[in-house]
């Protein structure tokens, strides 16, 4: 009776399995295209993707409106074995390349993506509600004082409305307007 040794079945185990060798990179897509390029890619069986999203509910001038976002415009995280995969997932539509410094293809560190896991709450998508609070600049975007800057005083949740302090022929005015009248900057995310 043959019985093969330990470190010949781990050999063997790791010439079946690919993904052994496998290692995070950061891909490069094409513009508003990283969910596209995540889709595809995870066609495949052996790669493993991340592309982390945002979903932000901003005011705009058409009041508030939800948008899916990036977290970071163009990239994503692919875990892959290179010499296996690197032309697949350089071709794969979507993807505009491999992020490289010259020759050098950096991996990017195992620990970086749990912990971007863990931010992202173990989801590829997040949502961010739109908050406004007492003391934020904000525009007014309808009404008689469209165009006009103001700052938040008070907010009347109840009644989705909030007072806003504005310069009125050289005097400071409150007025009650509804929340979805007015406009603010939308905040850096991280």
């Amino acid at each position: 009776m043959i019985t093969e040794s330990p470190i010949a079945t781990v050999v063997a185990i790791a010439a079946e399995s690919p993904s052994i060798d496998a290692k995070w990179y950061c891909l490069r897509s094409q513009p508003k295209h990283e969910h596209i390029a995540a889709a595809h890619l995870r066609l495949c069986e052996e790669i493993e993707v991340f592309c982390p999203r945002v979903r932000i509910q901003r005011s705009t001038r058409r009041g508030l409106v939800w948008f899916t976002e990036a977290l970071f415009p163009n990239y994503l995280f692919a875990r892959f074995t290179m010499d296996r995969w690197q032309a697949r997932v350089r071709s794969c539509q979507g993807v505009s390349g491999i992020v490289r410094f010259g020759d050098d293809v950096p991996e990017v560190p195992a620990r970086a993506l749990e912990d971007l896991r863990t931010y992202m709450e173990a989801s590829e998508l997040k949502t961010v509600p739109f908050t406004i609070a007492e003391g934020d600049d904000v525009e007014i975007v309808e009404g008689p004082f469209r165009g006009q800057n103001g700052v938040v005083k008070q907010l009347l949740p109840a009644r989705e409305r909030v007072k806003v302090l504005l310069e009125v022929l050289g005097g400071a005015t409150e007025v009650d307007l509804s929340l979805t009248s007015v406009f603010k900057e939308a905040a850096v995310v991280i």
